[in-house]
């Protein structure tokens, strides 16, 4: 009896709401990913392609993450659904973190 009341509730359990991806879950990942590749694609580019010398790294950063606007913000609107601030801030802060990490290797300073 005990058995067949644990078995009911793991049923119950896996039915519970959020336990399957959908197909448009899949899509949403798969569109979040590619947004993802874009913004740190082009961050590397510009990275790259900026005199990285003598300047200070968290300005060429900044400058670095600005030329990135288009796709930083198609990625905030990708995965913050909701439109919280506080998320799409998150998401251009760690655009600026990830610039100055493109500028550091840029510089040979951090290795990959």
């Amino acid at each position: 009896m005990r058995t067949a009341f644990a078995f009911f509730a793991l049923l119950l359990g896996a039915c519970a709401e959020g336990t399957y991806l959908s197909p448009t879950d899949g899509r949403l990942a798969t569109r979040i990913e590619r947004s993802f590749a874009a913004r740190d694609a082009c961050l590397a580019k510009n990275a790259a392609a900026d005199d990285v010398g003598n300047a200070d790294p968290a300005a060429i950063a900044r400058t670095v993450a600005l030329a990135c606007t288009s796709e930083t913000e198609k990625l905030v609107e990708v995965s913050n659904r909701d439109g919280d601030p506080r998320a799409a801030n998150a998401i251009r802060k760690d655009s600026e973190f990830r610039a100055m990490g493109y500028v550091l290797r840029a510089r040979r300073q951090v290795s990959n």
